[in-house]
């Protein structure tokens, strides 16, 4: 298997610029980075929480995350504004293009019961958003030691507004969409 950033210079560039009628390279698409957030908004009376979130998101991304924290206080979900609720991480350059190896090649196939992901979840703007409902589908999870099972929200984004060219870029980077 070519390394994917290879791949992606060697053949996609110029499969893309033949499949949308660009005239310079300049014009492709690409992918600019990567969001991983995972949010729990038990942080702020448990700080083990927070610990484990961070750790779990740093084994799966190689990265050390930021921890954000609440904008406004909800007293129906006992959030005080400026505590924890959750962390995030943004990968670039080649920590962005292993992690997209990895999670096409690796984390999707591992996936119960997947059939493909959805192509209704562009923004509008060419940026592309995956849920994930377990993050023990990556392999740096060790399963023993997760205290709760949490959701991870991943954000693609592209250099381009349009969403079909997104759409062409992540399926010659072999992503799995419906049919």
């Amino acid at each position: 298997m070519l390394e994917l950033r290879v791949l992606y210079k060697k053949k996609i560039i110029n499969y893309l610029m033949k499949k949308l009628n660009l005239t310079s390279v300049m014009q492709v698409p690409k992918i600019e980075k990567i969001t991983l957030n995972i949010g729990d908004g038990s942080c702020n009376y448990k700080k083990k929480n927070l610990i484990n979130i961070i750790s779990d998101i740093t084994m799966i991304s190689g990265q050390k995350p930021i921890v954000t924290n609440a904008k406004k206080s909800i007293s129906g979900f006992k959030i005080r504004q400026g505590h924890p609720v959750g962390c995030k991480v943004t990968l670039r350059r080649n920590r962005m293009w292993d992690f997209i190896n990895r999670f096409i090649y690796i984390v999707v196939p591992r996936i119960r019961d997947f059939r493909g992901f959805n192509k209704k979840s562009f923004d509008g703007r060419g940026n592309y958003s995956i849920g994930i409902k377990e993050q023990i589908i990556f392999p740096e999870i060790n399963y023993e030691k997760i205290d709760k099972t949490r959701g991870l929200n991943i954000t693609i984004t592209t250099n381009t507004n349009n969403d079909y060219c997104s759409l062409k870029l992540l399926k010659s980077l072999n992503f799995p969409f419906k049919k």
